[in-house]
């Protein structure tokens, strides 16, 4: 194994690969003399490979992701107390002409997966009923359809917490005492686990989009509202849809018929719409829409998986619990599949907009056409320029826990995580919550906010999912798989609950960026097929958050 790492030719920093004593010497430096540690630099943080005056720009991946605030010797550690976020101008005139070389896909031109073939050419990874409110008013609604229907139809899954619980309680019942509580275990917590006895096996599940939006905000927050939830309905993965309306919400069942429309103009599949001040009783509106709903989970049951092509994958691309490894193992580890799935006709999306700080005039220079690459740099600076205003900004996106793991500006955080849309040209820029049309890499404006970035994604198409983590995070989503990719061993190991792949060996240096790349498009494929559970969705993970236009980083 490498003690450290340098990413690029021009780069004047390098990635520790473990933990780095005083004085060990690493052959890194551009001059071909070893650089020599002044500090301890633990695993994951950045080394110095010259010294820096104050001033002085860093750079890593082959671009700029800080300025020095203070000197720093050569040999030593990168922090926030000497390295300042500074990202790169970008400009979309004069664009250089490029050229993808796309891998080679001949491996997999045969290969398929098993979906759900819809009326209108998608295909969906999964087979869902979804019940949403236009508004947070009939939230209680939802979850009264929720337990009337979860219970009955099988989904319900109890767990080893619930049976752990009642034990405690029984505890507390017999007088055991504090200290009894305290030290109880449980003897067998798989075996508390409820087997799941589906009336309809076909239908992967009911799912319920709590939210709390619909009114009480600006117009243009109704509308994108029911641009998302319209992307749900339309969704290859959704049967068919009960929409709960109060009545006098700014998100007017109107709207999102008009987005449907807009979406798919020849939707097909079910939406069943109620709208509580029209009804006589709330009793009343809940029987029809639970008779209703139910009719319609038996029609969702008759669908079948069939043989579908790979192009007809549609892979959103995110990271989050981000480490200092991310932009090295886990990442280009999904950049590979994302450029697989390009060269094979399928689409990937790339979103969370304050984390390509710094690598914009690269992707300015991917975009097929002069009108994509104006349209991403617009909404990139208008983003930026929202997030100042309010007195915020892109150099606020690293979270503590990235920052404690090597991840010291949003520069140096954007640099690996755009590694994730691989290189293929970008074939469009899409503002939130608009769907995916064309075939090719997607650019999403999203925040980088993981379950924010998540939800749009899905909204926008996404029938599959990718979620790198190097501290670690149980994201998941209602109706789209989310497979979570580990940037390290240690992590994946110690949280293997969550975690679905691991890209560890990377770092090892047992294993390349190509080697799990296809092992993990592998995965993709018996995950788009249904068989085999990613762990967010065995979890019951169904994390679903819209995006409430404004600064959210």
């Amino acid at each position: 194994m490498n003690a450290a790492l340098t990413l690029d030719p021009r780069d004047n920093l390098a990635v520790a690969l473990r933990d780095l004593d005083p004085g060990e010497k690493i052959p890194l430096s551009a001059d071909g003399d070893p650089v020599e540690t002044a500090e301890r630099i633990p695993a994951k943080q950045k080394v110095a490979l010259r010294d820096f005056a104050a001033g002085d720009i860093a750079t890593l991946y082959g671009v700029t992701v800080g300025k020095a605030v203070r000197p720093i010797a050569r040999g030593g550690l990168i922090t926030t107390e000497n390295l300042a976020h500074l990202a790169g101008a970008y400009s979309v005139e004069n664009r250089p002409a490029f050229r993808w070389d796309a891998p080679e896909v001949s491996a997999w031109t045969t290969r398929n997966f098993d979906g759900f073939h819809r009326a209108d050419g998608s295909v969906g990874t999964g087979n869902y009923w979804i019940v949403a409110p236009l508004v947070f008013c009939e939230n209680r609604n939802l979850l009264m359809m929720r337990e009337a229907l979860d219970e009955a139809l099988g989904y319900a899954k109890s767990t080893h917490y619930q049976a752990y619980a009642r034990r405690l309680a029984a505890l507390e019942r017999s007088g055991a005492g504090r200290e009894a509580i305290l030290s109880a275990a449980l003897d067998d917590p798989e075996g508390a686990a409820r087997p799941e006895d589906r009336l309809f096996p076909r239908l992967d599940g009911v799912k319920f989009l709590l939210h709390g939006l619909g009114c009480g905000g600006t117009k243009d927050d109704a509308r994108a509202l029911c641009g998302l939830l319209a992307g749900y309905i339309t969704h290859p993965n959704v049967a068919g849809a009960t929409v709960l309306s109060l009545g006098c919400q700014n998100a007017q069942i109107a709207i999102l018929q008009e987005e449907i429309a807009a979406r798919a103009p020849k939707h097909d599949r079910p939406v069943l719409f109620f709208e509580q001040q029209k009804w006589p009783s709330e009793q009343r509106m809940l029987e029809a829409a639970l008779r209703e709903t139910f009719a319609g989970l038996a029609d969702a049951n008759t669908a079948r998986r069939r043989p579908a092509p790979l192009s007809k994958l549609l892979l959103g691309v995110e990271c989050g619990g981000s480490d200092g490894f991310s932009g090295i193992s886990a990442n280009p580890t999904i950049g590979r599949v994302s450029d697989l799935l390009v060269a094979l006709g399928g689409a990937v999306i790339l979103s969370e907009f304050p984390e390509l700080c710094g690598v914009e005039q690269e992707l300015v220079n991917r975009c097929a056409t002069d009108a994509t690459a104006a349209r991403y740099a617009a909404l990139m600076r208008a983003y930026s320029n929202a997030a100042e205003a309010a007195g915020s900004g892109f150099d606020q996106n690293p979270s503590p826990g990235n920052i404690r793991d090597g991840l010291i500006t949003d520069a140096i955080k954007s640099a690996g995580a755009a590694k994730k849309g691989g290189t293929s040209p970008v074939t469009a820029a899409l503002d939130y919550p608009e769907k995916v049309t064309r075939p090719g890499l997607n650019l999403l404006c999203t925040p980088g906010g993981d379950v924010e970035s998540t939800t749009a994604m899905a909204g926008s198409g996404a029938n599959l999912m990718f979620f790198s983590t190097g501290l670690g995070t149980p994201t998941g989503n209602p109706v789209v798989p989310v497979v979570k990719i580990a940037t390290n061993t240690e992590m994946a190991t110690r949280l293997s609950d969550i975690i679905d792949f691991d890209t560890g060996a990377i770092i090892r240096g047992e294993a390349t960026v190509e080697q799990l790349g296809d092992q993990l498009l592998d995965l993709a494929i018996e995950v788009a097929s249904g068989r085999r559970q990613t762990k967010a969705q065995h979890l019951g993970q169904d994390d679903f958050l819209p995006w409430k236009r404004g600064v959210s980083l």
